[in-house]
C-alpha cells in the first residue's frame, strides 16, 4: 500500500505530516513523499523552523496510478504554493478522476478547492477556509472528521493538529480498501 504525501518545498506543518506518516507506516504502509522540486522538505511547528525531509518522488514525475491513496498535510504556506503548481493541482485531481482516496487537514483543501474536487461533497478544515469551501461548491461543517464518499473518491477531512488521531483512524480504512 504506497501513499503519496504532498508537500510544498516548505511551509507544511511538521505534525500533520509525520502523525499521518507514522500511521501510514504502522498498518504496513509504504509512505512516499513528494513534492513540486527534489531534494528537501522545510517543515513548520505553527511559525518556527522544523525539521527537514528528503523528497522521495517529484510529483511532475509522479502518477497517481501508481499510490493507493494520497495524503495532504497543512500548514498555511503549505497548500497555498501546492495550488499554485499546475502539476501538483493534476496531481491531485487524477486521485479524484481515478477514485482513488484523499485525506486532508488543516488548510490543505484550498489544493482541493484549485483543483475544483469539492463541488458537492462535505468537508471540514481551519474554520478559515470555510468561505472558501462553500465557494466552490462544497458544505463546509465544524467537525473533528469527515467522511464524504460524494463522489468517486471518498476524501477524509479534518480541522488541525488537535484531531489528528481521528483524522488517521478515519483515513486508513478507507486507503486499506485500495490494497
Amino acid at each position: 500500500m504506497r501513499i503519496a504525501f504532498l508537500m510544498a518545498p516548505e511551509g507544511v506543518e511538521q505534525i500533520e505530516l509525520t502523525d499521518p506518516w507514522h500511521a501510514v507506516h504502522d498498518a504496513g504502509g509504504e509512505p512516499v513523499l513528494l513534492s513540486t522540486k527534489p531534494g528537501r522538505i522545510q517543515a513548520y511547528d505553527h511559525l518556527d523552523k522544523a525539521d527537514v525531509f528528503p523528497v522521495q518522488e517529484v510529483v511532475g514525475d509522479a502518477s497517481a496510478d501508481s499510490f493507493a491513496g494520497l495524503v495532504l498535510p497543512g500548514g498555511v504556506a503549505n497548500p497555498d504554493a501546492l495550488r499554485m503548481d499546475e502539476q501538483a493541482v493534476s496531481f491531485v485531481r487524477d486521485f479524484f478522476e481515478q477514485g482513488r482516496p484523499v485525506a486532508a487537514i488543516c488548510h490543505a483543501p484550498w489544493t482541493l478547492i484549485e483543483a475544483d474536487v469539492v463541488r458537492g461533497r462535505t468537508l471540514t478544515s481551519w474554520p478559515s477556509l470555510r468561505t472558501d469551501i462553500r465557494n466552490a461548491g462544497g458544505t463546509w461543517v465544524d467537525e473533528q472528521v469527515v467522511v464524504c464518499g460524494a463522489g468517486p473518491a471518498t476524501l477524509v477531512t479534518s480541522r488541525k493538529p488537535d484531531d489528528l488521531k481521528a483524522f488517521s483512524e478515519a483515513f486508513l480504512p478507507e486507503f486499506l480498501k485500495r490494497r
